[in-house]
């Protein structure tokens, strides 16, 4: 099981984000922990600038805005969490 973390205050956007990444796990068959990070230090030391932000086991891999469903599905096969 990996951990992916959503980096951002806690908005509505950062939960359609955990929302999507654990919708496509589930489809996918990924065994995946979503931590929410919302400590504007966390964040800023993952070099996060805008929210909400995605990192699979602390390498981010997306940040900025609410990936698209098709964008999570490439994001979760690409780095492999299994």
């Amino acid at each position: 099981m990996k951990t992916v973390q959503v980096y951002g205050s806690g908005c509505k956007n950062c939960q359609v984000t955990a929302e999507r990444l654990t919708q496509v796990a589930q489809e996918l068959g990924l065994a995946i922990t979503i931590e929410k990070v919302t400590s504007l230090e966390s964040i800023m030391q993952a070099g996060i600038m805008s929210t909400p932000g995605v990192a699979i086991e602390g390498t981010v891999i997306h940040s900025g805005s609410v990936p698209s469903l098709d964008l999570v599905h490439q994001l979760l096969s690409e780095n492999a969490v299994v």
